[in-house]
């Protein structure tokens, strides 16, 4: 019988493009979104076998109406993609542009929202013996990115990787990946067509591979943790052209 995973903020993206590569390999997929149901229904549309169950991650109950929807409709569940992600632009020197909400608003879906959805989805998994990876950031190793509210949110969900994984073993491997500028409409619609082509430019000078990274490569790596090694849980896989290793000129 065919897998089923769970990709939550998979209308576009690293998300839509980890759904349509775990489609390719034939994977039954569960395609979230908390808005754009358009969006999530075309890449539905473009997987062998998919739903979209629209749902807000941030809050518990919607993450257990989730699980259940995968389970309702294929009896099983064999993976999570906890992709779903929020920020705020805000240049980092300048704190006063960022409050308290705009932390709480970033962690509840950057944090809180794959806890609850690891919660909702834990007994599943175990039963599979399957795998959980969380979509993290280069930002959280360097407290770079969109905002310090964003680098803040991504480091805590690499500590709850960890925690995830010890305590949802044997029977579920929980990993992240943490890409570094990755072409997207978020980065774009972020920064500002400008700023951003600033952004890439310095990202691709500095990394070892002189290239930034597109959905695509993340989504391959995130199919790698989810299919193979089997003997890999509580690790944080940089997926960003060697960027952590460069030293700024």
């Amino acid at each position: 019988m065919s897998k089923v995973a769970i990709v939550t903020g998979s209308a576009s993206g690293i998300g839509a493009a980890t759904a349509l590569e775990l489609s390719r390999r034939g994977w039954r997929v569960v395609v979230n979104c908390a808005k754009s149901v358009d969006a999530a229904n075309d890449v539905a549309a473009q997987c062998r076998d998919a739903i979209v169950v629209q749902a807000d991650v941030g809050q518990d109950a919607d993450c257990r109406r989730l699980a259940q929807a995968a389970l309702e409709r294929w009896g099983r569940l064999d993976a999570l993609v906890n992709n779903a992600g929020a920020t705020k632009f805000v240049p980092h020197p300048k704190l006063e542009d960022l409050t308290d909400e705009d932390f709480l608003r970033i962690y509840r879906v950057n944090v809180v929202a794959a806890f609850q959805m690891a919660r909702a989805c834990a007994a599943a998994l175990r039963e599979s013996r399957g795998a959980v990876v969380n979509v993290s950031s280069l930002a959280s190793f360097l407290g770079t990115g969109s905002s310090i509210a964003y680098a803040a949110s991504k480091g805590a969900l690499n500590t709850l990787t960890l925690s995830l994984a010890r305590v949802l073993a044997p029977e579920v491997r929980v990993n992240a990946v943490l890409p570094g500028v990755v072409d997207t409409p978020w980065m774009t619609e972020g920064y500002g067509a400008e700023r951003y082509a600033q952004v890439r430019a310095r990202f691709t000078d500095h990394a070892p591979l002189k290239a930034a990274c597109t959905p695509e490569d993340i989504a391959e790596t995130i199919c790698w943790l989810v299919e193979g090694g089997r003997m890999i849980t509580g690790e944080t896989v940089f997926v960003d052209a060697g960027f952590h290793l460069a030293t700024p000129r």
